[in-house]
């Protein structure tokens, strides 16, 4: 049955942009170092990653496990790749799960609130010579009355950088990148995913025989304190559990505690059987273990409109038929009862059965005697 899946091209999307490093506001460092693009007429490149005194270990991202009242120091590696002195600006900051599953830092403007403020530097600012890198140390302390569970952010390196406009105008922007920051907070760990405002409907079509277009649409919140992933379907079924139609699981995007991902499914060809229930099926997973399924039900009448209107026409049309019928061999019918009624004997009529002037019992007449 030919479908297609909004949500396959959309994940497809985010998890290109969550395994690299993007030139933007939001940017976060892949493992190896990914250079800055030029601004405007500007040559300046550079790149980060996670490093240590002594240059880059190779890890992908800032990982820690660390209980309440902790503190550990590392660095963040910034190279230089352009051929002038670069100065930036380095911070951390809290992370969040965008409406569309993108993993996204704070704006410069917005202060750190959770694992972004516990990260501290020496200073702020950071001049880099050309074709050299720094390891840059900052200091991380979890207060010891952290929430358990999974903290996001980021160590960021920016540039203030003089560009122009498509109209000319002369601009100042701030580019940033930056290395994520996954922090686990030891105690009660508790996964769990929900599956909200799932909603059905359908485009019924004339022709039942073609089927027509179903759209599922629901919303997933990370209900729990840890970040979440997983793949997710929809089953779509019609009447006594008989599936029509069902879409291929997709990976979803990670989501971070209290994150919230809008997911919308479009499956063709789906026949209208009076009632549809969709189901959408979960299978949500941590960083550590998978989670029991989550199943979320809806259903949408689907009225095969065609067949029921030929179905009207037909029991209207036999219907018709008997009415007419009933009223032609009535007149019939009366006419035979009342002549059958005109040739019954009255009570004042003698019948053949009772002889004039006779005993009216029946008994013999009396024969005279000499």
């Amino acid at each position: 049955m030919p479908r297609t899946t909004a949500l396959s091209r959309t994940c497809a999307a985010l998890v290109a942009v969550l395994a690299a490093t993007v030139p933007a506001s939001l940017a976060v460092a892949a493992p190896s170092p990914t250079p800055a693009p030029a601004a405007g007429n500007s040559v300046a490149r550079w790149a980060v990653q996670p490093s240590s005194p002594d240059g880059p270990t190779g890890r992908n991202y800032f990982i820690y496990d660390l209980t309440p009242g902790s503190t550990l120091t590392d660095h963040l590696g910034v190279t230089n790749l352009s051929d002038r002195p670069l100065t930036f600006d380095v911070y951390g900051t809290d992370a969040h799960t965008t409406t569309d599953g993108a993993f996204a830092l704070l704006p410069a403007d917005q202060a750190a609130v959770d694992v972004g403020s516990w990260m501290r530097l020496e200073q702020r600012r950071w001049t880099v010579p050309p074709g050299k890198r720094a390891d840059i140390p900052f200091r991380l302390t979890v207060p010891r009355n952290a929430s358990p569970g999974d903290h996001a952010g980021g160590m960021i390196a920016s540039l203030w950088q003089a560009g122009t406009t498509a109209d000319g105008q002369r601009v100042r922007m701030d580019q940033r990148l930056a290395a994520r920051v996954y922090l686990r907070v030891t105690g009660d760990v508790r996964p769990a995913v929900a599956v909200e405002s799932v909603r059905v409907a359908y485009d019924n079509p004339v022709n039942p025989l073609g089927g027509g277009d179903l759209t599922v649409s629901y919303l997933l919140r990370n209900t729990g304190n840890v970040r979440v992933g997983g793949t997710g379907s929809v089953i779509v079924d019609g009447p006594f559990g008989w599936e029509l139609a069902r879409t291929a699981p997709v990976d979803l995007p990670e989501l971070l505690p209290g994150a919230t991902f809008a997911v919308t499914e479009r499956i063709t060809g789906v026949p209208p059987t009076l009632r549809l229930s969709a189901t959408v099926d979960l299978a949500p997973t941590t960083t550590d273990t998978a989670l029991p399924p989550v199943l979320r039900t809806a259903g949408v009448w689907a009225p095969p409109w065609l067949l029921i209107a030929l179905l009207a026409t037909a029991v209207g049309w036999f219907g018709v038929r008997r009415w007419r019928r009933r009223s032609a061999t009535r007149p019939a019918t009366t006419t035979t009862a009342s002549a059958s009624a005109s040739r019954s004997p009255t009570a004042a009529e003698p019948t053949a059965a009772e002889p004039r002037g006779g005993d009216p019992r029946g008994a013999e007449p009396l024969s005279g005697t000499s």
